[in-house]
């Protein structure tokens, strides 16, 4: 019988405003049902007048949720917390203690951290030193059987954390933080850390607590920062999420990684952090052109245009941009699914899908490491319509229109999702309504563009943002200010108006085996050799003209600079 996953609540800074967080908390829990557990990091208390902590102090008002709160992290509110072990401040109010490790009834396991971070000994009750983070490590990360923790409260945000992962926003992660914490978060490896102090809402990409193809797979941490209770700008301070302890699930389970998942943050700084130093982010090596060769030895030498060079210096192609850590989409790089590739280019790629809405739901993929289509360079984007172009005439000399659409948010390498929709599903107004219309019910301002603009003129680099184009040029924009459905493209497709298949609008519901990939992935090739533009390219650079796919191929490439 599956374990019944435990509901929990964590807040940023209460600063004091102790109604309003409770307030919040009952209506929450009057529409969503009972949570078993509120986890307050950073300021509980406020420079604000005690009169209504003592109404909770002498039981007038009650906290309607079990509530477990962090220390201080300055003078002022001290005199708060007697007792450094821990203790109840009212009811169904504890104070955790400046350090240590919570185990629940059901085993959930959650390690506290109370203060700042201080590397002067000896240090005042606010504060926490190396001495404090070295001896929760050793209590835990010394055993043989330890594999991490469930939980990790703070209240500084680790220094580094935003390495590898998405726009952390004007929080400057390198200066910001405590470097203690993040050679604490790398140790006892937390599957969700939650900090405040800076007064906005963060949630990181989750991050592998592993090396890939090095260590075995381990479970993702999720870091979370809150904001201030009660902010004026409505910055998120309250999260609710669903855990079931480490230790009563399934190792299979726990291990699975998210598809948006990152290299660990604190990979190379983690490891000095508890000194302090400043440590650059690791730059992978460079690597320059990719071929698909199907019948050479491996580990030859080819320059850009196929030939073996007699020149002693050949003209080096430019370098295709490299990810700061491991990459899924990266042509060159391991964690790529090769069996899914089936056709290559000089600057793209075209893969299935992986859990696709159809047999044939392709992805277009630069082979170098760009983030969205309005980062990519000239000749890329050139190869990119082409493909586009290609993929259309494709489809529908096989009765099918198709749509494009990027999500650039939550994602670190471009993918331009390709879906073929049969001509007599619905017309092409039918699609751009249902886009239009779920948008709407969905709070998404979803823009007409005009049809031969540039989505560069629209959007920034960095910027977040959906966009979507029909097979008549038409193009729909949104700009992502804040949250977005990470499936919206792949449920408005799937949807009753177009495709009727709306239990595939999650792509893991919709996984295969790897044989059932490599067939797929044979029968594309087969079906798109017709169109393919690149086979004289291939032809040209003397290689097999067979792409890429399920045929295992061997990726070469050059040595690097």
């Amino acid at each position: 019988m599956a374990q019944k996953p435990l509901r929990l609540l964590a807040c940023g800074d209460v600063d004091g405003k102790f109604d309003i967080l409770f307030n919040r908390v009952r209506a929450i829990q009057k529409k969503s049902g009972n949570f078993d557990l509120l986890l307050c990091v950073g300021n509980f208390f406020g420079s604000t007048p005690d009169a209504e902590w003592e109404e909770y102090k002498t039981g007038i008002k009650k906290a309607p949720i079990q509530t477990y709160v962090l220390g201080a992290n300055n003078q002022e509110t001290v005199k708060y917390f007697q007792d450094a072990d821990g203790c109840e401040l009212a009811e169904n109010i504890t104070y955790l203690g400046r350090k240590g490790i919570f185990t629940g009834s059901s085993g959930l396991q959650i390690v506290y951290l109370s203060g700042t971070e201080s590397l002067n000994e000896p240090v005042p009750g606010y504060n926490f030193s190396p001495k404090d983070v070295s001896s929760l490590r050793t209590m835990l990360c010394t055993t043989s059987q330890f594999k991490g923790v469930d939980i990790l409260l703070t209240s500084p945000w680790p220094k580094y954390v935003g390495n590898f992962g998405n726009s952390s926003g004007e929080v400057d992660t390198k200066k910001c933080g405590s470097a203690l914490v993040s050679s604490l978060a790398m140790g006892l490896k937390p599957r969700y850390h939650f900090a405040a102090l800076e007064k906005t809402y963060y949630e990181r990409l989750p991050y592998r607590n592993h090396v890939v193809l090095q260590e075995n797979a381990q479970h993702a941490t999720r870091f979370i920062a809150l904001a201030n209770v009660g902010n004026p700008e409505k910055k998120k301070y309250l999260y609710a999420f669903s855990i079931v302890p480490m230790k009563l699930m399934d190792a299979a389970e726990l291990v699975k990684q998210p598809p948006d998942v990152t290299e660990n943050p604190y990979r190379k700084s983690g490891q000095e952090a508890s000194i302090g130093k400043q440590i650059p982010a690791p730059v992978e090596e460079s690597a320059c052109q990719f071929f698909f060769d199907l019948n050479e030895k491996q580990g030859r030498k080819r320059s850009s245009t196929g030939r073996d060079s007699k020149s002693p210096h050949p003209k080096q192609p430019r370098k295709p941009p490299q990810p700061p850590g491991p990459c899924w989409f990266c042509l060159a790089s391991p964690e790529v699914e090769k069996h899914l590739v089936v056709n290559i280019g000089t600057h793209c790629y075209l893969a299935l899908a992986k859990g696709g809405l159809s047999d044939d739901h392709v992805l277009i993929l630069p082979i170098g490491h760009y983030q969205s289509v309005v980062e990519l360079s000239a000749e890329v984007v050139e190869e990119v319509e082409k493909y586009k172009a290609t993929l259309r005439r494709f489809f529908k000399s096989r009765g099918k229109r198709c749509v494009v659409f990027e999500r650039n948010y939550k994602s670190h390498h471009l993918q331009l999702q390709v879906i073929p929709v049969p001509v007599s599903c619905c017309a092409t107004d039918d699609i751009k309504d249902a886009f239009i219309t779920q948008a709407q019910e969905q709070q998404i301002e979803l823009l007409e563009i005009p049809e031969h603009s540039d989505i560069k003129q629209i959007a920034q680099p960095g910027a977040a943002y959906f966009y979507v184009e029909l097979d008549t040029g038409e193009k729909l924009f949104h700009r992502i200010k804040k949250n977005f459905p990470l499936q919206f493209g792949r449920e408005v497709l799937a949807s009753e108006a177009i495709l009727n298949i709306p239990g595939k609008s999650d792509w893991r519901q919709c996984q295969i085996s790897k044989e059932d990939e490599e067939t797929l992935a044979r029968r594309f090739q087969k079906d798109f050799e017709p169109y393919d533009f690149t086979l004289e390219l291939r032809q040209e650079n003397g290689l097999n003209p067979g792409g890429g796919g399920c045929c295992e191929p061997r990726l070469l490439h050059c040595t690097p600079a």
